[in-house]
């Protein structure tokens, strides 16, 4: 641990919240060619990119909105005390730049800036963005073998194509993923799936492949502390990464994305599943989908910041 003054957020008894440059959770703005990159442990990042959106599109702006609604984030956890800016340094490092005329650009400006990140020994939690930021994420992060994947979302993302081949969109990132070898099938899990289908081709590739798929059905009959208390046993101790759909989410709560699906959790469980992962061996995670056109009262970014906080008190308590 490599704490120190430099890295803890401005507090709102120094600075009104609605004051400032806004920055995630109030944390100092570090660039790569910054010397202090050497010292963050925990690096939050914003992937403005939504070239993968098939219906209503907003995510490339959800890192901004999301850096102004978290501005209302404090130092310390209200449940388990965690200070998770006393245990490792962290540090808002700004956005990764996308090529928005270009989707195989893109992918590469990602997996380059990642793979920087990776090198510095920085764990990244990344804000999206549009689910197929994911993809490039994922490609930095494989060293060896493959790790474990925890995905909340209502949609599976594994599907084989849209469009007339096209293989890219943010229906797509975990099916290239498992077939790139970055993710183990057999150590992914995905809660919340839910919704109407255009067929069953998603599902029965997870089958074959042995990825669990906990339905939103499944969720509410058995409750969030037994799901997720198979969650961590199919994960165990090795390598994991965590992917966070704010679609996951009912849209009652979390109106402001471009695929809703109707009959999903609460605010307070949509947290309650991240508490429920203390212990994991996490390597980074991403939050995705948070659309501001569709989020007018800045409600589901607000939400998105604190489902933020809970995941970063479970990568600063590693």
């Amino acid at each position: 641990m490599k704490n120190n003054i430099f890295f803890q957020p401005i507090s709102g008894f120094e600075l009104p919240r609605f004051a400032g440059m806004p920055t995630f959770m109030r944390l100092p703005n570090v660039g790569l060619s910054d010397k202090k990159i050497s010292e963050v442990d925990i690096g939050i990042i914003g992937a403005p990119w939504d070239a993968g959106t098939t219906n209503r599109p907003g995510p490339r702006h959800g890192p901004r909105q999301v850096r102004d609604m978290s501005t209302m984030i404090r130092a310390q956890h209200g449940v388990n005390k965690i200070r998770p800016f006393d245990l490792k340094n962290c540090a808002d490092l700004g956005d990764v730049a996308p090529n928005p005329a270009s989707l195989e650009d893109t992918l590469k400006r990602f997996e380059n800036y990642f793979s920087k990140i990776v090198d510095l020994d920085i764990l990244p939690m990344t804000v999206g963005g549009d689910h197929l930021c994911s993809l490039p994420i994922l490609r930095s992060l494989k060293k060896k073998d493959p790790f474990g994947l925890i995905q909340f979302d209502s949609h599976t993302d594994l599907f084989h194509s849209y469009f007339n081949g096209q293989m890219y969109t943010h229906g797509t990132p975990f099916r290239r993923a498992i077939e790139e070898n970055l993710i183990d099938p057999r150590r992914t899990v995905q809660v919340g799936i839910r919704g109407t289908n255009y067929d069953s081709e998603d599902r029965d590739f997870a089958l074959t492949e042995g990825i669990r798929i906990i339905t939103i059905e499944e969720f509410f009959d058995r409750g969030v502390s037994d799901v997720m208390s198979e969650v961590k046993s199919i994960l165990g101790n090795k390598e994991t990464y965590l992917s966070y759909d704010i679609d996951f989410i009912d849209p009652a709560f979390a109106p402001g994305t471009g695929t809703p699906e109707v009959g999903g959790p609460n605010s307070f469980q949509a947290l309650d599943v991240i508490r429920k992962l203390s212990g994991i061996n996490l390597i980074g995670a991403d939050l995705v989908e948070i659309s501001p056109p569709f989020d007018q009262s800045g409600g589901t970014a607000f939400l998105g910041s604190s489902i933020l906080f809970e995941i970063l008190c479970i990568l600063a308590s590693k």
